[in-house]
């Protein structure tokens, strides 16, 4: 049975589309979006340096580590380039499995996350909450039996703590290969004047969209038993920005922390 597209409620997808000057978005997500960007002026600049931490850090994967599948949960309406483009664009055979559900992602990703014809891309409407689920009809696309980089970008502050984040998880690495990557942006208010991060918190409490911001200890706790990769859990605008022009914004500006780890 189709899921019903609900436009006057908020979803962090279509808000997160809204914050990257996208149009795939409803009023009710603009309102919220707009609150949160009264509280705080940066979160655009935030966004795009979350969406440009992916890019570097697909690119390093597939370029320099040789990395070939991505298991891209919570990929959110498309916004080029998306990771199956820049994979391919660099090795054409690479595999790519999007998982989100909310009805307007799908349709946009089934119209336009199309692979180039040496590789593949899949779509999976399903939540993250189901890692069962996913990693079932993932493998349809993906050799579990090989290296896959399991891509949870902007994503896990939307888990509470009532959801067991550290299970769901654990539960998709321990499906991974050896030589397989856990890459994760999360948002933190770890970086914010205290009492900023005060306001942020009333906040949510009235927000429909469940946000729980975590500090680095806690982010940290995702990478368990992994080899994180350096620089560690940083800013995602200081992940590996050694080529970048411009002056990289302030860590008060980009409340996102990004880290790789290796699983062994």
């Amino acid at each position: 049975m189709t899921k019903r597209l609900d436009t006057g409620t908020a979803h962090s997808a279509r808000m997160y589309d809204y914050l990257l000057g996208g149009k795939d978005n409803f009023g009710a997500d603009r309102e919220l979006a707009d609150q949160y960007l009264s509280l705080y002026p940066h979160g655009r600049t935030a966004a795009l340096e979350n969406r440009a931490f992916m890019r570097r850090v697909v690119d390093w994967l597939t370029s320099d580590i040789g990395l070939r599948q991505f298991l891209d949960i919570g990929t959110g309406i498309p916004t080029s380039p998306n990771v199956h483009e820049i994979a391919q664009g660099i090795a054409p055979r690479s595999r790519v499995v999007y998982v989100d559900n909310d009805p307007l992602v799908l349709a946009h990703a089934r119209a336009l996350l199309v692979s180039r014809p040496e590789g593949a891309t899949d779509y999976l409407d399903a939540d993250a909450r189901d890692p069962e689920r996913i990693l079932a009809e993932a493998s349809r696309t993906l050799d579990f039996g090989r290296p896959v980089v399991l891509m949870l970008v902007s994503l896990l502050h939307f888990l509470t703590d009532a959801d067991d984040p550290y299970a769901k998880v654990a539960r998709l690495v321990s499906a991974l290969a050896p030589g397989s990557f856990l890459v994760i942006s999360h948002g933190t208010y770890e970086t914010l004047e205290p009492a900023q991060a005060g306001r942020f918190k009333a906040l949510n409490a009235a927000s429909p969209v469940p946000f729980q911001p975590r500090d680095t200890r806690e982010v940290g706790r995702f990478f368990d038993g992994l080899d994180l990769v350096e620089p560690g859990i940083v800013p995602v605008a200081a992940w590996r920005d050694g080529d970048r022009e411009e002056p990289r914004p302030p860590a008060d500006q980009v409340a996102y922390y990004g880290a790789v780890a290796r699983i062994p």
